[in-house]
């Protein structure tokens, strides 16, 4: 682990069997299938820091997420938070004390909540799950801290998820992960299920909060917009890989990779500046049978034999032999 990294995530893979049953395939004369939904992603994020990482849907970010908190064991590859690895390799104490600093934020606040649960049992379940407060008395006050640190009166204690709006729903569920003093949040799509109104103010609230209790980050978004609202540093993913990473400002100033071009391009143009800009062709590949070589070539205008048979590797920040070769000028989408 990099002495500047708070975690660090190597060569992350995760593969899924979505084989037919056994029977099936002895009938129908078919064989396993594999789908490769993270393949060999590697990141650092320093503390107080906060990384994105953006793609459309279907290019494993969700995926990397949950194995970064552990909800999914990685088929290979390892994640160390603080020094600590997330494999069950680790012991279980370390592990343990280790969790309690890690929590996420889920995409859908209407799905997240228990709603049979009134919303000071929902925020208190980190408290008691890791025995930090014993007192009853001293978890009400605790409870009645949080949701007001979120922007809800402690009196909402009281009431059930459905009595909330959306973006209140999101705030409880962003109280209920600092509850347990948290110091690494992943947040899965925090907003995308929220009108843009409110949208603001939840990003507005998570970055106060970073800043007050200096919280890191790691933010999956499909969202360009809030991206570049929250992210110090955003990794682009397609089909399972990082094909770039880069300083925020500059990935907005000067994309590299085609794929984070044609992002970008794909983003209104209220401004209406007039500059050329790269039409969005195709549809992202069946990961159970990806194309060969560099998985966007399908998509690419600067393709040619080498992209699509050799897998390009992540060099400058960049996976893309285009650039590599110097057939893309690093700067044309500036």
């Amino acid at each position: 682990m990099t002495e500047s990294s708070y975690v660090e995530v190597k060569d992350l893979r995760r593969v899924f069997d979505v084989s037919k049953p056994w029977l099936n395939r002895v009938l129908e004369g078919g064989e396993k299938q594999y789908l490769k939904a993270v393949d060999g992603v590697s990141f650092n994020i320093a503390k107080g820091e906060t990384f994105a990482l953006v793609g459309e849907s279907g290019s494993g970010k969700s995926t990397v997420a949950r194995m970064v908190v552990g909800l999914l064991p990685p088929t290979s590859g390892e994640v160390l938070i603080d020094g600590v690895s997330m494999s069950s390799r680790a012991a279980s104490t370390e592990r343990q004390r280790l969790r309690r600093r890690i929590q996420m934020i889920f995409q859908d606040p209407y799905a997240s909540l228990n709603p049979r649960w009134q919303v000071d049992r929902i925020v208190s379940e980190p408290i008691r799950a890791f025995r930090l407060i014993e007192s009853e008395k001293d978890i009400a006050d605790r409870v009645g801290e949080l949701l007001s640190l979120v922007g809800l009166h402690p009196a909402d204690g009281r009431k059930y998820p459905h009595e909330f709006s959306g973006g209140q729903r999101q705030r409880i569920a962003i109280a209920r992960a600092l509850a347990s003093n948290a110091e690494f949040i992943v947040c899965d799509e925090p907003t995308s299920a929220l009108d843009v109104s409110v949208q603001a103010q939840i990003l507005n609230l998570m970055r106060d909060l970073q800043d007050r209790l200096g919280l890191t980050y790691l933010f999956i978004s499909h969202n360009l917009a809030v991206v570049r609202h929250m992210a110090s540093r955003i990794g682009v993913m397609y089909l399972g890989r990082i094909v770039e990473i880069s300083n925020g400002r500059e990935l907005f100033a000067h994309p590299k990779h085609p794929y984070t071009r044609m992002l970008l391009d794909a983003v209104p143009d209220v401004g209406m500046t007039g500059r050329q800009r790269i039409p969005v062709r195709g549809e992202i590949p069946n990961p159970i049978n990806p194309p060969t070589g560099c998985t966007f070539n399908p998509r690419c205008p600067f393709a040619n034999d080498r992209c699509r048979t050799e897998i390009p590797s992540l060099i400058g920040g960049v996976a893309c032999h285009a650039i590599h070769e110097g057939r893309l000028a690093v700067d044309a989408a500036a």
